[in-house]
């Protein structure tokens, strides 16, 4: 079934508890399948997401400027009061750049599922991902939507039908009490290339039990995604397609959950680690990656100058080239720190890798090669920078650039 891997806990005494086998559907009252409809050859194109009531809801989406039709119905059914009920999710198909019929192929996607559940049109969610500029075979898709099943639900199957060239499922749940209650945080997404910050080819969904305030939800989500999935970078370039989406359908029976709640810290922690999860493993599963490369950066002006100066570092290619070939060449690190957009004193910069200091107060210090070559060779590599004694901090996720990435992509359509 691929590699499904779930991160260990950031610290030991974590206020929450995270589920060995953890999915989208972890929380109370929802449901997910998938199926093979023929959009691709023979693997799982078509999935579902579905909650046995109404949820708050909310999205970001990409920041290219051209969004495919399934965004557009999106934001449709989230405009009718923030409310959904059920997703739809095509892969192997992006429904971008498809002009008008493709914004009514979403639409009636999101009728026909809207239909086989028997709820409101705007209760539904579209998404789609896959080749750009082609339009869905909407025979195929009607038909794979006509089989959707509360009966036949299987997650793992709704995990299968959103990939494209990832090589494995992407899945995650934590819980944690919230006023005696046991609340359920679940996620799935989706995304191996065309993955830099600011949103890329990614899909995410979230769904947690908790009862939040609605006018709470969309800004949790917003600050977490600035914080996860818009830290992570494979390629530089970002698609038309992607969106982070959240439910909440308040049957875990807690209080409202805002930020003068009481357990509020504790509630977005768990989001939190969450949405960090699925997007370490979208940066790791970068296509044809072989390592996650994890930048940190502390000292920097400010929290900003920290994020531009890690995501220009964790986006060389040649640090990720580097990192692929297990060269310890920190020159490649101060060069993409130096084109970061922000002032820094290159004298007080320290570098380490895995712990090592290679750089200190601008200069090289000695450092054992094979020690450091062993530390490169790791299937996470941590190079962490300090610029000074700024209080701006911030880590950014990507992967090595390899071979196989360009054969991968010298390839996608065929």
């Amino acid at each position: 079934m691929g590699k499904t891997t779930l991160l260990k806990p950031e610290k030991e005494n974590s206020p929450f508890h995270i589920m060995t086998e953890g999915h989208i559907t972890s929380a109370k009252g929802y449901k997910a399948g998938g199926l093979h409809c023929g959009i691709k050859y023979k693997r799982p194109d078509i999935g579902w997401v579905y909650s046995e009531v109404s949820a708050n809801a909310c999205a970001v989406y990409t920041t290219n400027r051209i969004q495919a039709a399934p965004l557009a119905v999106t934001q449709d059914s989230l405009s009718h009061g923030s409310l959904l009920q059920a997703v739809v999710v095509n892969s192997g198909n992006a429904n971008a750049c498809t002009g008008e019929r493709g914004l009514n192929d979403a639409f009636e996607m999101r009728r026909l599922t809207a239909e086989q559940f028997q709820i409101p049109e705007f209760m539904v969610a579209v998404a789609s991902t896959g080749v750009i500029g082609e339009v869905l075979p909407m025979d195929k898709v009607m038909c794979g939507i006509k089989q959707f099943h509360l009966k036949e639900a299987d997650v793992e199957m709704f995990e299968r039908a959103i990939l494209t060239t990832d090589t494995g499922r992407k899945h995650v749940a934590v819980q944690v009490v919230i006023d005696g209650k046991t609340v359920t945080i679940g996620g799935a997404a989706k995304g191996s290339g065309m993955i830099h910050p600011n949103m890329a080819t990614m899909l995410a969904f979230i769904t947690t039990d908790a009862n939040i305030d609605q006018q709470a939800f969309y800004p949790l989500l917003r600050q977490v995604t600035d914080h996860t999935f818009n830290m992570i970078t494979v390629d530089g370039d970002t698609s038309t397609n992607d969106m982070v989406l959240a439910l909440a359908n308040g049957l875990a029976g807690n209080q409202p959950l805002n930020k003068d709640h009481p357990q509020w810290g504790i509630f977005l922690d768990a989001f939190t680690y969450v949405a960090q999860t699925l997007a370490k493993m979208i940066a790791r599963d970068g296509e044809g990656a072989t390592k996650l490369i994890e930048v940190e950066v502390n000292g920097a002006t400010s929290k900003e100058a920290a994020r531009r100066l890690s995501k220009a570092v964790v986006g060389s290619n040649l640090v990720k080239t580097a990192v692929f070939g297990c060269d310890p060449n920190w020159g490649r690190i101060l060069c993409a720190a130096g084109y970061s957009g922000d002032l820094l004193d290159p004298d007080s910069m320290c570098v380490a890798l895995g712990g090592i200091p290679i750089v200190q107060n601008g200069l090289p210090v000695p450092f054992d090669e094979h020690q450091v070559k062993a530390i490169l060779r790791r299937e996470t590599v941590h190079i962490s920078i300090q610029l000074g004694d700024g209080d701006g901090d911030a880590v950014a996720w990507g992967c090595d650039l390899t071979y196989d990435y360009v054969k991968i992509n010298a390839s996608y359509r065929t």
